[in-house]
């Protein structure tokens, strides 16, 4: 077993049944039991069309869940909610947020806003425009006198739009059902997944089991209704769940036990997002960009492993970045005054708009003409007439300077941290530590120690240096973060407990701020292992997820890190490459369909964890079988 396992769960398989029934269920699991008749002698392609076509791919995204069979060209894919019937009448709404976020309201969240759009501003002013003039920002004072004199005009009496019919009563609805119920019916709603983790919160639903009875009911209906596949036949047919690169591994257990368990899916293989994005795109080697709609996500591949250090979660995405068009454009006197972002109606509207007018095009300036039309249900068919100038550009540069959202008072930036334990692994990271010789540990600490990068690679947004320590998490998986972990070790290593604990206070300051995307890709990269490596992820960044699909993101991004990154790699470096459409695919399916390539690969077999070993094993299947260090 990976980790040192004296008994593999390999070799307790084998000695609970004999070779020949080992050898004709693996075959049977393999092929699936409900097989098609073919000849005796099949031939491989036909062999492999038959075993992905009973392989279900799920990518649970924050706002959009994508699931569908190896071998359909496109998922499914509906909005990530479900709303759910009171079970009292007269019980009050409750409605989990979607672009609204805590603490917007402070004195210091608007403060904070407006230093970031000053910064945005003189990013926009210090950079000349392709004709080698400078760009002159457009200001919202002129933009305003002109949408305040603004009416809406009435194209029909009738907008053509239906609240979702609850006549009938229904428990529950999901997708654009859950988001079309009419605010004044009895229903709850609730979003299981918010940035890249499974929204466990205080008020009603917000429990691990509601949440994992949510994904169950929402994965249950795609199944059934988009793929057509009877919930009774799932035991005939295998899973590949993607996960985040930094994923909580309660989380993520309690997830295969669901599919496996209560879906009864008959095998699963879990794996990372960046690594199927690159298997997606075809690439071996990649520093892969997620811009998700609740967060973003940065992480390098190379050879097809997710390399540990590298990762990093910043807690802000697309809907970020639509909330802060709605503010920029309140600033500019947005005719549509009765929008609201605790609307679910009004959020679809803004982020229609963000995705037809928002670009990164520093080309494009002035004050330009728009039009929109609003459509809800019970209400008149309505069309605005507005003119915006630098706010479309604005809204997607505040990825890039993200005290713009004004988010105070939580955690920004997200780094892998050390595993909890979990009583049904024994045999894991503290095993390991506790069984090491004290040489091995005075070794590993010793080299630790030299690799460490120098400080002050970063600033924060008020441009004060940030220490970072790019593999402080590492060492700690391995030197123990406390002195109970010295202690188990039963040695003094060399390094005081003191050091240890300077550097977990630099790296949680550091967690603290809000980093801007081009930042967080110089700081994964920075992290990688070799010079080698980093020139490799230079010349190859990847970015998918339908956060960053602006005009021009391309070309902006690759600017940004060509100006950031170290003098000594630029001039080593041939060429800086940011790939946003890899084979002209829609960046939002691209992890997606890494998820499929991966059920065709062969090396792939080695990696099922079936019904019944988890009914026996557990968590230790994930250690045991996991591409990835579990």
């Amino acid at each position: 077993m990976r980790g040192g396992s004296p008994v593999t769960v390999a070799a307790m398989t084998q000695a609970e049944k004999g070779e020949p029934e080992k050898e004709k269920e693996r075959e049977k699991d393999q092929r699936g039991v409900k097989r098609p008749i073919v000849p005796a002698v099949v031939p491989e392609s036909l062999q492999e069309q038959i075993q992905s076509n009973f392989i279900v791919v799920i990518h649970p995204g924050s706002s959009t869940l994508r699931i569908g069979r190896a071998t359909d060209t496109h998922p499914a894919g509906i909005p990530h909610v479900i709303a759910r019937r009171h079970k009292q009448p007269g019980q009050p709404a409750y409605r989990d947020k979607w672009i609204l976020r805590d603490g917007l309201n402070k004195q210091e969240s608007n403060e904070q806003r407006q230093n970031g759009l000053k910064m945005v501003d003189q990013a926009i002013w210090s950079k000349k425009m392709s004709n080698g003039t400078r760009r002159i920002p457009v200001s919202a004072e002129q933009a305003r006198a002109y949408n305040k004199q603004m009416r809406p005009a009435i194209l029909d009496h009738s907008s053509g739009a239906k609240w979702t019919n609850t006549q009938h009563h229904p428990e529950h609805l999901v997708g654009e059902e859950a988001l079309f119920i009419n605010p004044t019916d009895c229903y709850n709603l609730h979003y299981p997944i918010r940035r890249g983790q499974l929204n466990l919160h205080p008020g009603p639903g917000g429990s691990l089991t509601a949440v994992l009875t949510d994904l169950e009911t929402i994965w249950s209906h795609v199944i059934q209704k988009l793929l057509e596949i009877p919930r009774k036949d799932l035991k005939y047919y295998r899973c590949i769940l993607l996960i985040p690169d930094i994923y909580n591994r309660q989380h993520v257990k309690e997830m295969v036990n669901m599919i496996l368990m209560k879906m009864e899916f008959s095998g699963i293989v879990v794996h990372q997002e960046s690594v199927c994005a690159a298997y997606g795109s075809g690439l071996s080697s990649a520093c892969v960009v997620d811009v998700g709609d609740q967060k973003t996500s940065v992480c390098c591949v190379e050879d097809g492993i997710s390399q540990r250090n590298t990762r990093l979660c910043l807690a802000y995405g697309g809907s970020d970045v639509t909330r802060c068009l709605h503010w920029l454009m309140q600033r500019a006197g947005f005719p549509y005054r009765e929008c609201q972002l605790s609307n679910k109606l009004d959020c679809l509207l803004l982020q229609q708009l963000k995705e037809t007018y928002s670009h990164l095009d520093q080309d494009v300036s002035g004050l330009k003409d728009h039009e929109f039309q609003v459509r809800h249900p019970d209400a008149p068919a309505l069309l605005y007439q507005f003119r915006l100038g630098d706010e479309k550009l604005q809204a997607p540069m505040a990825l890039f300077y993200p005290a713009t959202f004004g988010i105070v008072g939580q955690k920004m930036t997200t780094l892998p941290q050390r595993s909890q334990g979990d009583p049904e692994d024994p045999h894991d990271e503290y095993y390991l530590l506790a069984t090491q010789s004290k040489q091995e540990q005075s070794a590993k600490a010793a080299a630790d120690r030299k690799s460490l990068p120098k400080p002050g690679l970063f600033e924060d947004s008020r441009g004060q240096s940030l220490d970072i320590s790019d593999r402080i998490h590492s060492q700690e998986a391995e030197l123990g973060s406390s002195q109970n972990d010295c202690l188990v070790a039963g040695n003094d290593l060399e390094e005081p407990l003191a050091a240890l604990l300077s550097r977990k206070t630099a790296i949680s300051q550091f967690e603290g701020k809000a980093l801007g995307l081009d930042k967080a890709v110089l700081h994964s990269i920075d992290c990688c292992s070799s010079d080698d490596t980093k020139k490799k992820m230079y010349s190859s960044i990847l970015v998918v997820g339908g956060g960053l699909m602006f005009h021009k993101a391309q070309q902006f991004l690759q600017h940004r890190i060509l100006n950031k990154m170290p003098p000594s790699f630029r001039r080593v470096v041939d060429n800086i490459e940011v790939i946003t459409r890899p084979k002209d695919m829609d960046p939002r399916l691209i992890a997606w369909k890494g998820g499929a390539v991966l059920a065709c690969l062969d090396t792939t077999q080695e990696l099922w964890i079936y019904q019944r070993e988890w009914q026996r094993f557990g968590v230790r299947m994930l250690r045991e079988r996991a591409a990835f260090v579990w």
